[in-house]
């Protein structure tokens, strides 16, 4: 398996991730940055995996499983608006509250980051935070994106209007990755 580091590794949506997938998509505490207004049904989870394994240039979006190296599932990162004409797609990322902080998320994002620039020859990716999740503007910032925009007041929180900071990363060279 080429997507893997000492202590993470990237695979593919399973049948068994149904549960997993029920409590991410259901916690209500990130649904602000996926535009998500309503908890999901275990039933439409299971037609979305019955379809996961679609190709990414019919589907344009992957998901991967972020697992550690005890093969616990930890989190989830995504590829989303997929242009292969123009090579590039959104990167999303999430690692279950308890295991943040530990690495996980560096190592999957750079495994995807190599996934992008030498398996499907992007010519690169970008991805939108909340001005307020500094680790994740860290996260992105040490793989190599740069900052190119500010949405302002483009969340409604509970807490009010938030800030998007717009990252992108462009592969300038093979060895970028």
């Amino acid at each position: 398996m080429f997507l893997k580091t000492d202590q993470t590794y990237l695979r593919a949506l399973e049948p068994a991730d149904l549960d997993f997938l029920y409590s991410l998509e259901n916690d209500t505490t990130v649904w602000h940055v996926g535009n998500t207004l309503t908890p999901y049904s275990k039933f439409v989870l299971e037609q979305y995996l019955e379809n996961a394994a679609l190709d990414i240039y019919t589907v344009k979006q992957l998901r991967l499983i972020i697992c550690n190296a005890e093969a616990q599932t930890i989190g989830a990162i995504d590829l989303y608006d997929f242009d292969p004409l123009h090579r590039r797609a959104g990167i999303g990322i999430v690692i279950t509250e308890e295991h943040r902080g530990n690495g996980h998320a560096a190592d999957a994002l750079k495994l995807l980051l190599n996934y992008c620039r030498n398996t499907l020859r992007l010519h690169q990716v970008y991805c939108s935070v909340t001005a307020t999740n500094l680790p994740s503007i860290n996260l992105f910032t040490k793989s190599g994106f740069e900052q190119v925009g500010i949405r302002k007041e483009w969340f409604l929180t509970p807490d009010g209007w938030e800030n998007v900071v717009e990252m992108q990363r462009i592969f300038h060279t093979h060895q970028d990755a």
